[in-house]
């Protein structure tokens, strides 16, 4: 079993990202399942595709499956930072969102 976690990081006055964290009950360790980029204005439309992607990761792969753990959540978000740097340099400048 798993317990979800939200972590949210402002990256600008105009820019948000929740990191869609898990917690794995039997043992207490972490893993970042993805990371979802938010931009004003927002759109209803890009809400709900990120909630429904979430929901279908977890339901295809578990997460520990699907990333490393960690034994705390602030681990799991330093290393997806970093095996994702490359994904998120693409983002700047301004943040091209979906």
């Amino acid at each position: 079993m798993f317990k979800a976690i939200d972590i949210w990081k402002r990256l600008d006055e105009t820019t948000a990202v929740r990191y869609r964290c898990f917690q794995r009950l039997a043992d207490n360790q972490f893993c970042v399942q993805s990371a979802d980029y938010y931009q004003l204005p927002l759109r209803e439309d890009q809400i709900k595709l990120l909630d429904k992607q979430f929901l279908e990761l977890f339901i295809e792969e578990r997460p520990d499956q699907r990333s490393a753990l960690y034994t705390s959540v602030e681990d799991a978000i330093a290393h997806y930072d970093l095996e994702f740097a490359d994904d998120l340099a693409v983002l700047t400048p301004k943040h091209q969102l979906i």
